[in-house]
């Protein structure tokens, strides 16, 4: 039986891999914005352990988060499923100035990182998206930039898979991969997404709980269970570097050695 954290877990595909979690029998600790959503979450999900409350889109609120889940002790996995979509029109700017978008998807999982006790999985979600992100890491925070949400995003997804592989190779005590759920109808997703829901938490799950020699590695991207090639700049140990320098800079949160 396995202990995991699942971020964004009040709805969609956070909530529906938190229940299969529960219904294999595992200790699911889930995450909501507040507190109200908190206790929507508990009631969505029979069986979870607790929820722990605060939101990933300020940087006191990631710490506010980490330390909750500091005070209860130690994980067998951590999943970073939270995030925002593509179709936020204009530029949205957070509590510490940032823009929203980069906040929750690319911040808040490497604030996260850096100060949950170290679990022994890491699953970060990204998107196929991540093969239209600019690997420059050029304005991160869209300050300078004109505003394109689907950019924005794109470039979120990108930075996901930069984070996972950059921990795989500092942390190699950890096994540490993302994955792409597909495009699928959920709230961020849409209605007329394509893929196949009933799939799309499956490979999370997998990786954080399974004892399979497949969902054992570290360093790798996947979809539906299945190794997938990802954008090459994500293997460039320099790239890797960067993201990690520019999000310490940002948040004041060092990268742990």
């Amino acid at each position: 039986m396995a202990r995991i954290f699942v971020t964004g877990s009040a709805d969609g595909l956070g909530q529906m891999a938190a229940r299969l979690m529960v219904a294999d029998g595992h200790r699911v600790v889930l995450h909501a914005r507040n507190e109200t959503r908190a206790k929507e979450a508990l009631a969505a999900v029979p069986g979870a352990e607790t929820a722990v409350a605060g939101d990933l889109s300020s940087i006191a609120g990631c710490r506010q988060i980490a330390a909750q889940v500091n005070a209860l002790g130690a994980f067998d996995a951590v999943i970073h499923n939270a995030g925002v979509g593509y179709r936020e029109p204009r530029r949205i700017a957070t509590a510490d100035g940032l823009a929203h978008v980069f906040a929750i998807n690319t911040l808040a999982p490497y604030i996260l990182t850096a100060l949950i006790r170290k679990p022994k999985r890491l699953i970060y979600l990204s998107s196929g998206m991540h093969r239209s992100g600019d690997p420059t890491l050029k304005d991160l925070t869209w300050s300078a930039r004109p505003w394109s949400g689907s950019s924005a995003y794109a470039d979120s997804k990108l930075h996901d898979l930069i984070l996972a592989f950059a921990v795989a190779r500092n942390w190699p005590d950890i096994l540490s991969d993302a994955l792409e759920p597909g495009w699928v109808a959920t709230k961020m997703g849409g209605p007329n997404a394509p893929d196949d829901l009933g799939a799309a938490p499956k490979t999370q799950v997998w990786l954080a709980t399974s004892d399979d020699n497949e969902a054992r590695v570290t360093g790798k991207y996947f979809y539906h269970q299945k190794r997938r090639a990802p954008e090459p700049a994500a293997r460039d140990e320099k790239i890797q570097e960067q993201l990690i320098v520019e999000c310490a800079r940002i948040s004041g949160v060092p990268f742990p050695d």
